[in-house]
This record gives structure tokens, sequence and C-alpha cells, in this order.
């Protein structure tokens, strides 16, 4: 069974998980380490929980999810893997990042594609690959079954989904990707979200205001 960890890192409060199992082998998603400390905290965690990352995984590529992607490679010696149109979303980021008035050294080393269906594996555990693009084309979510939860970056908050004004973005075909990937998942299915507090899939459906039509 997997323990989950949340960090929320950076000025945009961009939430940051790490996944490890009995065994302390551990997967980090998105991190968004933008200060020393921040770096420091999430290196501290994994020290003292004698932790081994093995993963390194990304929802998608803004800036905020990719702050600390180049200093996570690096420190846990990891290559990135993420859904191949994000790695395009990844070229961009240090120029949308100049343009929030933020800098970022950009992951350069190589990439392993994961697609709509695949499992990401951690020991006896798995994670089920969702495709679920219009917050950004390259979205993806991380769907563990057996535990009843999902890492959906910035598709579907509490009360609120993700944004669907910037480059690449597509309001229907986020609540596409909420309906068709993430409302058929089970309603007890706990949500972890790229920025704010957990919800679950029912809480949602119930009153989640941006989503009455699909509901």
């Amino acid at each position: 069974m997997m323990q989950l960890k949340m960090f929320t890192f950076n000025p945009v409060q961009e939430n940051t998980y790490v996944l490890w199992n009995e065994k302390k082998d551990a997967i980090i998603i998105d991190p968004g380490c933008y200060f020393t400390a921040e770096e420091e905290t999430l290196q501290t965690f994994i020290r003292e929980n004698e932790l081994k990352p093995v993963k390194l995984i990304n929802t998608h590529c803004h800036f905020d999810h990719v702050f600390g992607l180049k200093w996570a490679a690096k420190t846990f010696e990891l290559q990135v893997f993420l859904h191949p149109i994000a790695e395009k979303e990844l070229q961009f980021a240090a120029t949308s990042a100049i343009q929030w008035g933020f800098g970022i050294a950009n992951y350069a080393g190589p990439f392993h594609y994961l697609n709509h269906g695949d499992t990401i594996e951690l020991g006896n555990d798995k994670l089920k690959v969702l495709y679920t693009p219009g917050h950004s084309p390259g979205s993806i979510c991380f769907y563990c079954e057996k535990q009843n939860f999902v890492i959906d970056g910035d598709v579907l908050f509490l009360q609120s989904i993700g944004r669907t004004d910037f480059p690449g973005s597509n309001h229907q075909q986020l609540l596409q990707s909420i309906k068709e990937q993430l409302f058929v998942l089970p309603d007890e299915t706990i949500v972890y979200p790229g920025h704010g507090p957990h919800t679950t899939i029912g809480n949602e459906k119930k009153f989640n205001p941006f989503l009455r039509e699909i509901a």
C-alpha cells in the first residue's frame, strides 16, 4: 500500500506529491520547488523517511509544476516521465515563467512518455494514466483504483476547474475530460489536485458550480 505526502510550493501555491510503498521506493509528482528552502524541505523529508525516489513524473508542464524538475532530476538521479505533448509544453515553460515574473532552469534530459491507459508501477502498487487534455494539451492524471484516489494536476479542483485561458487550453475539451475520465470514477475517489485542498469525485458532482451541465 502506498502512502502520500503533499507539499505546497512556490508563489503560485502548487501541490507537489510524493508517493511511497512499504519498501521505501518513491515517486515524485510535479516538483514545484522554487526556493532553495523548498528544495531542502523536500530533500529532508525524503532523507528522514529513508525514501528512495525511483520515478519522476508530471501531470503537465506549466511552469509552476516544473520549477523543481531540473533540480529533482539531478538530485535524485532520475529522468522525467510525461505525456508526449507535455514535452512541448516544457519547452515554453521558461518563457511563460518570465512573463509572470519568474526565472526557471528547464530540465533538458531524457524523456519517457506516458499515454492513456499506461500503468505506472511502484512495487505491487499501480497508477493508471488517464489522458485529460483541456487545461493543457498534455495533461494526464494518475489513478490508483486499489486505494481510491487520483492525482489530477490542474484538471479538477475543490468546487472549481482548471483555467482554460492559456495557449493550447480548451474549455469544452476540459469538460469532456472531466466527464469521460474523472466523473466515471467511483464517487468516493479522493481527488488530489495541483492546487488547493483535496476533494472527492462525488463532492464535485454535487457542488462544483462549473460542472452542473455534465454532473
